[in-house]
């Protein structure tokens, strides 16, 4: 049988990016250090832009440097409009320095903190200091301090918001499939994200999914093939679906979505990796481990909520596709704020003072 999804290399969007005689994926943003499209891609993305102590901390996260420090860009610029924090500017010293402390307001699981950073590190480049109290991935209470930046208070009041979204948006991915994890703990299944993720941001939401303790489906249409009710209706049916995609792209996973119980042995005959079986209540799911006998990977969909999660988990399925975990999970309320300067000490008086 072909690979499980757990065995299939998850695609990073940007990684390898394509040389001068290859058309480019997508632009760096105007920080980037690689000089951008019209010089070609012929770098390391490690040495793109971005710190390189804090690309690869991404990189070893299983994040595209270069695509992160492109999203960050296009926060801040979408931020300014080619202007400038007016309020910040009026109101803030320019040589002002302060320290701010990422808090979170809510328990929750952490996902997105050196995101944060690369947003930070493209506003703040002068002095610029970060202690880091927590990781990605870590449970939370509310008033833990997440991060703490030392750096021109202009500068972070400036990148603020921006770094906010992505961390608040990313911590409250995580911590939605986390409750979903722990609803499966002990049943063998795990919740796995679908492709309805946010334009633009799918590499960094699938990567919130991971931190959370879930596992990734397909990153695109081109890494697995996925034959779901208008794919069958167009090829006259799941046998020729199958097949016209086996012949095609001998060498991708399919998956193959059935709404009964009769659809399976045909699919299993022409070998599909896995089966996806949607709006099967929980007996039928049972009935359909039974048929396939192990012979193909399943997944589950449709139905699904945190209170029969379990239940679901429990008939011996592999996995539970769960579209909210993206699509739906609110943002982890965090905030930043700056820490209060200490009242300066009054000099003493002269005795004539007195």
């Amino acid at each position: 049988m072909s690979s499980t999804p757990d065995d299939l290399p998850l695609l990073q969007i940007g990684i390898g990016r394509p040389s001068a005689q290859t058309p480019a994926g997508g632009g760096c943003g105007d920080a980037c250090g690689c000089g951008g499209p019209d010089e070609g891609y012929d770098i390391d993305p490690l040495t793109c832009g971005l710190d390189p102590d804090l690309a690869a901390l991404l990189a070893a996260s299983g994040l595209d440097p270069v695509q992160v420090e492109d999203i960050a860009n296009l926060a801040l610029e979408e931020d300014l409009d080619q202007g400038v924090d007016v309020t910040t500017v009026a109101t803030v010293p320019e040589k002002s320095v302060s320290t701010g402390d990422f808090t979170a307001r809510q328990a929750g699981t952490v996902a997105g903190l050196r995101v944060a950073e690369a947003v930070l590190s493209l506003v703040c480049t002068e002095e610029f200091e970060v202690e880091r109290h927590v990781e990605d991935g870590d449970r939370v209470e509310a008033g833990t301090t997440l991060l703490s930046v030392t750096t021109r208070t202009r500068d972070l009041l400036t990148a603020e918001r921006s770094a906010l979204n992505l961390l608040g948006r990313l911590s409250g991915i995580a911590t939605a499939t986390r409750a979903w994890a722990d609803a499966l703990e002990g049943t063998g299944a795990k919740v796995r994200d679908t492709r309805k993720t946010t334009p633009g941001l799918r590499a960094l939401e699938k990567f919130a999914v991971r931190c959370g303790g879930g596992v990734n489906h397909r990153m695109s249409l081109s890494d697995a093939a996925l034959i779901k009710d208008n794919h069958v209706i167009a090829a006259g049916g799941v046998a020729a679906a199958f097949t016209a995609v086996r012949d095609e792209f001998p060498g991708v996973p399919i998956e193959v979505e059935v709404d009964r119980l009769d659809q399976i042995p045909p699919i299993l005959a022409e070998g599909a990796d896995l089966i996806l079986l949607d709006n099967f209540t929980p007996e039928q799911t049972e009935e359909a481990v039974a048929l396939v006998a192990g012979r193909a990977i399943l997944e589950s969909s449709g139905r699904l909520t945190l209170d029969n999660a379990a239940r679901y988990g429990r008939t011996g399925v592999d996995f539970l596709a769960v579209g909210a975990l993206t699509h739906s999970a609110p943002v982890l309320d965090i905030g930043l704020d700056l820490r209060e300067e200490a009242p300066a000490t009054a000099p003493a008086a002269d005795d004539e003072d007195r």
